[in-house]
């Protein structure tokens, strides 16, 4: 089911644990690790489709998670045309989705990957929050920073702000630019300040070569006249 851009209407999934950790997936036979996502099948609601692939996926029912929040709207994410089928070429473009944000009420031994014939993921973390991008297949990074900053909003987080955006997790561009002021990831002030700092050294330098330089030439002068007065 594709709409008239051809998307395909898709929910993600992000679990939390009582520590704000999230669910986090690795590929069956891959090396990267997602959030559980599914298509939403025709007649179905997000959330139903939601509910769906949490059990087909993961192995949880409704009444092991709550809802915490949603996207406000769809998130796209277009697929590279290697990773498209022939036969769909032209016509399927990628997914639009609706991310969930659940909060898991059940215990770990709950999930189970096996429920289904055609698992997911073979292996699975808790992971903070901020998870590392450079893990998630490329084409699909931008939605997964868009849906954690957006969904970021509906969690508590301790009392001491500390939140972890260091860049060994979430890659934040423009975090980096608005604390850099010129996009170059460093404050104005400060490479002013060491531009200032270049400039007066080599100034510096300039001085004293050109002292070393007059100091010779007036040492050879004297020679030459001491030279002369000799020689006469």
């Amino acid at each position: 089911m594709l709409d008239r851009e051809g998307f395909r209407p898709n929910v993600g999934i992000i679990l939390l644990n009582a520590n704000n950790e999230v669910w986090w997936g690795k590929r069956v036979r891959e090396h990267s690790w997602q959030f559980p996502q599914g298509g939403i099948k025709y007649g179905e609601t997000p959330e139903q489709a939601m509910y769906r692939e949490l059990e087909e996926e993961i192995g949880l029912r409704q009444e092991h998670v709550k809802i915490v929040g949603r996207t406000r709207d769809w998130l796209r994410y277009e697929v590279p045309d290697h990773f498209i089928k022939r036969e769909v070429r032209g016509h399927y473009r990628g997914q639009k989705q609706i991310w969930f944000l659940l909060r898991m009420v059940a215990r770990d031994n709950d999930v189970n990957l096996r429920l289904t014939d055609h698992p997911e993921f073979d292996a699975w973390r808790w992971h903070d929050y901020w998870v590392p991008l450079d893990v998630v297949i490329e084409f699909k990074r931008d939605v997964y920073q868009r849906a954690l900053q957006e969904l970021s909003r509906f969690i508590t987080w301790p009392a001491n702000g500390e939140r972890r955006h260091s860049s060994r997790y979430l890659r934040q561009p423009h975090e980096r630019r608005s604390q850099g002021g010129n996009g170059n990831g460093g404050s104005k002030p400060a490479a002013n300040a060491a531009n200032a700092n270049a400039n007066a050294s080599s100034k510096a330098v300039a001085v004293a070569s050109k002292a070393i330089a007059d100091a010779a030439g007036s040492s050879k002068m004297v020679l030459a006249q001491q030279g002369v007065t000799r020689k006469e």
